[in-house]
């Protein structure tokens, strides 16, 4: 009994010693071991006195305090931070803010320790708002289904056309939308609205501005033949009027007009072109529509536009290989190549009221078992002023 009494002494003696030393162990800490923040800054050596309040998703930030060797767990909002615990010290820890989209935001970075203690701070993780890139078609009709392409598109969006009409959404991933073009888009921009913020589009649905081949009606010098006015059964259905379908063989170094001609043979419209595509063609895409039935995998498109004093053959190339199976989609030129495809053979743009010439020329190698049909050209602003 009396050894069994000097046990329980000894280990009772035992448990004050340790908690004694984990006490003076604490009291030795700053601030007592206390957790706590003192700062989040940016990781880069040059920019480290750069202070953050929010970062945006996979960022990777320095937690800056004392007593923070211990933190188990990290959260931002509710999604939970991979640690690197070669990245964790009693003053700094290094971390990226997940890149999952939140469920539920509270703006708050919330720290676990092995004690069960808790540390909360307040961060926002900034989370991108959608960005639109173009539309596989900008030409869809009524009930069809438009792609646009992009970046942070998280659900729950909503997609909303020109005239205030707002789509169906067909599927939606981080980059796709598929919508369902509703009754009463007209053309303009495209407006994607999720939580994170709204934006719209640089480019237009239906874009109608400063068409110079459209062949609505025809004009020009060559080739009317290839206008198609009524699509019949089989053919590429209509997306803005009439347009140009080339089906027949065209052979190497063929020299094939398909359309265009001088400024007073197409009319007007050889004057859509603005005086600020001429002057600054960086700013602006040449654009048009395409739909071929069968790939055009062999030959050379040339195209003349913008040109005020004449026509030059060999400029602007657009090489194959395009192919569409069946469907329209929209070429997007940097309207500087073209420019620069001229002042490589010594021509550069110059402003002319009179209008413009311009030209589809097939001429190339080899031969080309063509039907390609296109519509809608047009040299259009990259990005619109907000």
């Amino acid at each position: 009994m009396k050894n069994r009494y000097k046990s329980a002494l000894f280990f009772a003696l035992l448990a004050c010693l340790a908690a004694f030393q984990l006490s003076c162990k604490e009291d030795d800490l700053d601030n007592n071991g206390e957790p706590s923040i003192t700062y989040i800054r940016v990781t880069n050596p040059a920019s480290s006195d750069s202070l953050l309040v929010g970062a945006l998703q996979s960022n990777l930030i320095a937690i800056v305090g004392e007593n923070l060797q211990d933190v188990t767990e990290i959260w931002f909002n509710d999604q939970k931070a991979v640690l690197t615990p070669t990245y964790i010290t009693s003053k700094t820890i290094l971390v990226s803010v997940p890149a999952m989209v939140p469920k539920e935001i509270s703006n708050k970075m919330r720290m676990i320790f092995s004690n069960g203690r808790t540390l909360e701070h307040n961060f926002e993780v900034q989370i991108s708002e959608p960005e639109l890139t173009g539309m596989n078609s900008e030409y869809v009709a009524l009930g069809g289904v438009a792609t646009i392409n992009g970046n942070y598109f998280y659900p729950p969006l909503t997609v909303t056309f020109a005239g205030g009409v707002t789509g169906e959404l067909v599927s939606v991933t981080d980059q796709i939308i598929q919508v369902r073009v509703p009754q009463g888009a007209i053309p303009g921009q495209v407006t994607v609205k999720t939580n994170f913020g709204e934006t719209k589009s640089d480019f237009w649905f239906r874009d109608n501005r400063n068409i110079f081949l459209s062949n609505d009606p025809f004009t020009g010098w060559w080739n009317q033949a290839y206008v198609v006015t009524k699509p019949g059964a089989g053919d590429p259905v209509a997306i803005n009027g009439n347009y140009i379908r080339v089906k027949e063989v065209v052979s190497g170094w063929q020299w094939k007009e398909v359309a265009g001609g001088p400024p007073d043979a197409m009319g007007p419209i050889s004057k859509n072109i603005p005086d600020e595509a001429i002057l600054r063609p960086a700013d602006y895409n040449l654009k048009f529509e395409v739909n071929t039935l069968k790939p055009y995998n062999n030959n050379l498109l040339k195209i003349n536009v913008g040109l005020a004093k004449d026509f030059i053959t060999d400029a602007y190339q657009w090489a194959p290989p395009y192919d569409t199976k069946g469907e329209w989609r929209t070429v997007v030129i940097p309207f500087e190549e073209v420019a620069a495809s001229y002042e490589s053979l010594g021509v550069k743009m110059a402003v002319n009221p009179n209008g413009y010439y311009t030209r589809l020329l097939f001429h190339g190698g080899g031969d080309l078992d063509a039907d390609i049909s296109m519509d809608n050209f047009r040299v259009v602003p990259k990005i619109l002023k907000k």
